[in-house]
């Protein structure tokens, strides 16, 4: 896994699939998303790499269930006490109650994911011994105040999150980076496309200089027009 610093108070952890950021404020850090089965040690040993303990991150807020972000939510909560946080449409996979359900693809997604899917870990998640359930307009105290937005498309249960005193949107798998050029673009392997469409229309109107997105590299200054122009080349 690799860390990154991104700003004074951000760093990008990246794993062989996916990503998550540690934001740290003055007497806490906060983790959005979690990353694959197995991250929670690897999670611990790059907060202690920072110059923190574990046990200062005191959530973990979820983007949605799929195991690329929530995969190791479990581990890590276990090793540090933090409570996790998810949308309450997809909390009940997160908890291990129900499966949750598959993407639709597109044609040309298929072998995509099936060369991602061969580096995904095996086994089932440990689920986190609970789950704080969140909906749209809830402000949760990390950020300045960090507004949870209901973005759903990708999952029923997608979240961003907005830090509108510090610019930063947080898009879970709403939105990607091409890998290829680091170009903007609408988030793959969806449940309903066209919402997923409606959704990044809404987070192309915030004030976001900064996008942090589940997957690519994240857009450091500039957010809101290139997430204008990702909406206008859907």
């Amino acid at each position: 896994m690799d860390v990154l610093g991104l700003l004074p108070r951000l760093h990008l952890l990246r794993f062989p699939v996916g990503q998550a950021y540690l934001w740290r404020d003055d007497d806490a850090l906060t983790l959005v998303d979690a990353g694959l089965i197995g991250a929670g040690p690897a999670i611990a040993e790059a907060v202690r790499g920072l110059g923190h303990a574990p046990r200062d991150v005191r959530r973990i807020v979820l983007t949605h269930f799929h195991e690329d972000h929530a995969g190791g939510a479990g581990e890590f909560a276990a090793l540090s006490g933090a409570e996790v946080l998810a949308h309450r449409l997809d909390a009940p996979f997160v908890r291990g109650e129900l499966p949750g359900p598959p993407p639709r693809f597109e044609e040309w997604e298929l072998p995509v994911h099936a060369a991602v899917a061969g580096h995904l870990p095996r086994g089932r998640p440990l689920p986190p011994p609970s789950v704080t359930e969140l909906a749209d307009g809830d402000v949760l105290s990390f950020g300045g105040g960090a507004q949870v937005l209901h973005v759903p498309g990708h999952t029923d249960g997608s979240i961003a999150l907005f830090l509108p005193a510090e610019g930063v949107l947080f898009t879970g798998d709403t939105v990607a980076a091409s890998p290829a050029d680091g170009t903007v673009v609408p988030g793959v392997f969806n449940l309903d496309r066209p919402r997923l469409l409606a959704s990044l229309s809404r987070l192309a109107r915030l004030d976001a200089d900064v996008a942090c997105f589940g997957h690519g590299a994240p857009v450091l200054h500039g957010a809101r027009a290139a997430l204008r122009a990702a909406t206008a080349g859907a």
